[in-house]
């Protein structure tokens, strides 16, 4: 069964989707935190866990290992159901293996980010134990939104994790309802979602019969209103 998580940083929305059974725990980033009028990184995610036991990830904004592992260390204390997130590699792309290994060796509870290839899974993979538990977070939407066919390296990670019952493979930059579905088939254990894509997925689904009515009728209402004529 795919897990469904909450892409999101505002308080107020968090609050609200802590409540719906469908959501099993939430994912942000800095961009979503800036976006939702964070000031004071710390105040305002321990202000998030006053509102939800779900599992959330924090990320890290640091740009060198050693920044990494500190504030790692640090945003894990929040809080027992918080999960680092850590880039797999930093802006100058260098590969973070070290920081997961550091971090893993602990016992703290990771979501590898940004991850776009199978090889970057495996060397994942090879730094982490087969008992703490690790998300890895593939960029699926932000991969065909660049022409690449995400399905090959969904499967190919899905393969390699397979052994690694502490592992979850997360579907991340959900761009349409029928990712969810696409999720489930190709054997993601989570996968994240904004609200706007959430909301659609609690409405029924329309038949094509009914699709192809509204669409003709979208056509006709605005030829009508613009007094089109031949």
């Amino acid at each position: 069964m795919t897990k469904i998580f909450c892409d999101i940083a505002d308080v107020n929305l968090i609050k609200k989707y802590s409540k719906n059974r469908i959501i099993k725990g939430f994912t942000t980033n800095p961009s979503l935190m800036r976006k939702a009028g964070a000031k004071n990184y710390e105040l305002y995610c321990k202000n998030i866990l006053k509102i939800t036991n779900k599992p959330i990830s924090f990320e890290v904004f640091a740009d060198n290992e050693k920044g990494m592992i500190d504030q790692g260390l640090k945003i894990s204390s929040w809080g027992k159901n918080v999960f680092v997130k850590v880039p797999v590699v930093n802006s100058k792309g260098k590969f973070m293996g070290r920081v997961i290994s550091v971090l893993n060796k602990k016992k703290i509870k990771l979501n590898i980010t940004a991850v776009y290839t199978a090889d970057q899974t495996l060397k994942i993979l090879k730094n982490i134990d087969r008992k703490t538990k690790v998300i890895i977070s593939i960029f699926i939407g932000r991969m065909a939104d660049a022409g690449k066919d995400p399905v090959p390296v969904i499967k190919k990670s899905v393969n390699l994790a397979r052994k690694f019952k502490n592992v979850d493979l997360l579907w991340a930059s959900t761009r349409e309802v029928y990712n969810y579905t696409q999720s489930k088939k190709l054997g993601c254990n989570i996968i994240t979602i904004p609200p706007s894509i959430i909301n659609k997925i609690n409405k029924p689904r329309k038949s094509f019969k009914k699709l192809t009515i509204e669409t003709v009728k979208g056509f006709l209402f605005d030829s009508k209103k613009s007094k089109f004529k031949i």
